[in-house]
């Protein structure tokens, strides 16, 4: 069986998601497009002996419909031959496109692949693809009589739960900001124009500034139906709106000795699991405890944790779930700080979670994605030397 194997992984910084937002008036197949080229270049292959490109978005709406990824493989200024296709498993989209690619390889399929994710929040935010629409149909409104709800609600939930404090959440929160805004991810980031570091971070981020801030979904009819809720979800202690792109490449070990290329990391395991669509954030869990099982690892064999950091909620429950130190959990930061650009964040995580692994000399990497309707993937990847 052949080994996938990442070479390299770039992500852009990560830009403010509304107008004025440094990449917002960008085209969102330009963007993947300038980091795929890039991510070619600076491994000096011919694009060519690319199989594929598998790519994320959650909105594909406007600009980013009708296969994004295979425009941008043609912004990239790719052969023609070179295809790409584009996938939607919610806010884990890029990460299930790195599986897809991995799995690929490892079952003959692929040489050489790149995975990737894109999302402009500045034009297309969440739930501007479905505005207006009823994306469930009778049969699953049948299923949940009292109704569905957005992830803000599910966040709160997961806080009333694991019993999360507004004080708990919002410390989380200033910790993510100040430890990406003391993070060095130059190895990691391909500057965009004049935007060379992510336009997310809010170095002065207190604990004490957060309180101030309102709930952010406060809304009576759900009260009543969720008593327990005593909202505690801010857009302090939630991801940004975000723009951002990211790309991994991944190929077998044997093409990239072939090629004179260095693997930096191996994919060792993947899972993903359905959880329950009303408290959908939750399935980190189920999803972490399945990928240890399969990988015959447990959780003191995991040196970096990226935990998306949808709302501080997530990380926070996960972590009571789990015998690990803290400090390894999104040491440099998560999204709270570095931005969600939905169909990006899964190969942004991965990279991040590389480069980190690498830095501090560490064996292995787990990722973990909470998506929408009740989801989630997890991936471990293995530093080689």
């Amino acid at each position: 069986m052949k080994t996938a194997v990442i070479v390299d992984a770039i992500r852009t910084p990560s830009g403010r998601g509304k107008p004025g937002g440094a990449l917002a008036a960008l085209h969102p197949v330009d963007l993947l497009g300038t980091v795929l080229k890039a991510l070619v270049d600076r491994n000096n292959f011919d694009p060519a002996l690319v199989d594929d490109v598998i790519g994320g978005c959650l909105s594909q709406v406007g600009e980013q419909s009708v296969n994004i990824t295979r425009n941008a493989v043609l912004a990239a200024g790719f052969p023609e031959s070179v295809p790409g296709t584009t996938i939607d498993r919610q806010c884990g989209s890029s990460q299930q496109a790195a599986h897809f690619a991995a799995q690929g390889v490892i079952a003959g399929a692929y040489d050489i692949v790149i995975a990737c994710g894109v999302e402009l929040m500045s034009k297309n935010p969440i739930g501007y693809a479905n505005l207006g629409m009823d994306n469930w149909g009778p049969l699953v409104h049948a299923r949940y009589p009292d109704g569905l709800v957005g992830q803000g609600i599910s966040a709160e939930l997961i806080a009333v739960r694991w019993g999360l404090s507004r004080e708990v959440l919002d410390e989380f929160a200033a910790r993510s900001h100040r430890l990406a805004a003391s993070a060095d991810f130059t190895t990691e980031i391909l500057p965009i124009g004049t935007l060379t570091v992510d336009e997310t971070v809010r170095p002065g981020t207190t604990v004490e500034g957060l309180a101030s801030l309102a709930a952010a979904f406060r809304d009576e009819a759900l009260g009543r139906r969720f008593p327990e809720i005593d909202w505690r979800i801010t857009a302090g202690n939630s991801s940004p709106l975000t723009d951002g792109a990211s790309a991994v490449l991944i190929m077998s070990e044997a093409k990239a000795r072939e090629l004179g290329l260095t693997p930096r990391a191996r994919f060792h395991s993947f899972a993903v699991v359905g959880s329950d669509p009303i408290e959908m954030l939750s399935g980190v869990i189920p999803a972490t405890t399945r990928i240890l099982e399969r990988s015959g690892l447990t959780i003191s064999d995991i040196d970096t944790v990226e935990v998306n950091e949808a709302f501080a909620a997530v990380p926070l429950a996960w972590q009571h779930e789990f015998d690990i130190d803290p400090a390894l959990v999104n040491p440099r930061g998560g999204a709270i700080a570095l931005g969600h650009a939905l169909g990006s964040s899964g190969t942004r995580l991965l990279t991040t979670m590389v480069n980190q692994l690498e830095r501090a000399g560490g064996r292995f990497g787990l990722q973990i994605m909470c998506e929408g309707g009740g989801m989630a993937n997890a991936t471990i990847v293995e530093r080689m030397s």
